[in-house]
């Protein structure tokens, strides 16, 4: 599949797609409003360089995205910046989306930062540490999550 990634500031036609999947995924079974994703997900691009959202399309057709924001688990303030809500359309998985997602949103966060954290439960472990991202954490919060960095 080819695709582009893309700044969401640059491409609101895929706005609503975006907040319905980071909701969904994210905030949905906390009791978070679809409304309220969205207007934090509005303050987030209004930025220029961080926080920022990263969309992936093929031509029209939304196929994933992420954000790069400051604080992505609650147990760990001290760790950030973060590369978060990493999300794949089910047919474009095993396409290297997800893969160019992530290296995209970290190659932003490093040329900032120092360094750049994610999270993900243990059955993604392999993804990102093929990625050159090294876990730092393991069985982090109730989701017993891995929390990776890198430099």
């Amino acid at each position: 599949m080819r695709f582009t990634i893309s700044h969401l500031r640059e491409r609101l036609e895929f706005f609503p797609i975006v907040a319905d999947r980071v909701w969904d995924f994210t905030w949905k079974a906390k009791g978070v409003s679809l409304e309220q994703v969205s207007a934090g997900l509005r303050e987030l691009i209004a930025n220029e360089i961080f926080p920022f959202a990263l969309v992936a399309h093929d031509g029209e057709r939304y196929v994933g995205s992420t954000l790069g924001i400051a604080s992505d688990l609650d147990e760990r303030p001290e760790y950030a910046p973060w590369v978060a809500a990493v999300w794949v359309e089910p047919e474009g998985r095993g396409q290297n989306i997800g893969r160019s997602l992530v290296s995209q949103a970290a190659e932003r966060l490093l040329q900032t930062f120092q360094r750049a954290y994610l999270c993900a439960r243990p059955a993604r472990h392999d993804f990102y540490a093929r990625q050159g991202w090294v876990p730092i954490e393991y069985e982090v919060g109730e989701k017993r999550l891995t929390v990776f960095i890198k430099e």
